[in-house]
């Protein structure tokens, strides 16, 4: 795994814990922390077999689109579409499946590195207690969309990022390049621009009060 500060293991942990949090969560201490990761890792083994599962219906589909089709460009396009689809759930399958793997470690660094778990607790309790906040100013920064329908780990980045803006006085580039680093670990191929665009209309509206 690729060697990272204190910081950034614990903005890690702290994005695993937070989609495995109660609504209304009891006082969090640092002992809550390999509980919350394991439970992510129950939940992403379960994604990672749908999404493998979702990736071979794409190829079956595309495979038989190719061998009904009589050379029809339109038949040839749907089939690349559906092949391009199924390659892209299998990416994010191995993806996952890569960071996955890296759990064990990321919780080992944890618990050699007590300031990994109090700064990781630290983010998910100022989240959880200050998401309507949190959430109105990405809202406002989204353009016709709204922060429920987006992606949870999309969500939960940006509002790791706005958190640490807001509340740890995080430099808005660094909040933002580190956000980035996540989506480009967690999320979709598009992930990590979306993150990105979001986040600087963030820091711009900031700017503009």
């Amino acid at each position: 795994m690729q060697e990272r500060k204190p910081q950034q293991i614990a903005r890690e942990l702290a994005l695993l814990s937070l989609s495995q949090l109660p609504i209304n969560p009891k006082r969090l201490t640092e002992e809550h922390l390999p509980k919350l990761v394991l439970a992510t890792v129950r939940t992403l083994r379960s994604e990672v077999q749908d999404t493998l599962d979702n990736a071979t219906g794409e190829l079956q589909r595309s495979n038989e689109r190719l061998l009904t089709s009589q050379t029809r460009a339109s038949d040839l396009n749907t089939a690349r579409n559906l092949l391009k689809e199924a390659i892209d759930y299998t990416q994010t399958a191995i993806n996952q499946l890569g960071a996955a793997v890296e759990f064990p470690e990321l919780i080992q660094l944890a618990n050699q590195d007590k300031e990994v778990g109090r700064y990781a607790i630290e983010l998910v309790k100022i989240v959880s207690e200050h998401r309507v906040i949190i959430d109105q100013e990405i809202s406002s920064a989204l353009v016709d969309w709204q922060v429920t329908r987006l992606a949870q780990i999309d969500r939960d980045i940006l509002r790791i990022a706005v958190g640490e803006m807001r509340f740890f006085n995080l430099p808005d580039r660094v909040a933002i390049n580190e956000a980035v680093e996540l989506a480009k670990r967690y999320s979709g191929d598009e992930g990590h621009r979306f993150i990105n665009g979001v986040l600087r209309r963030v820091t711009e509206q900031k700017a503009a009060v």
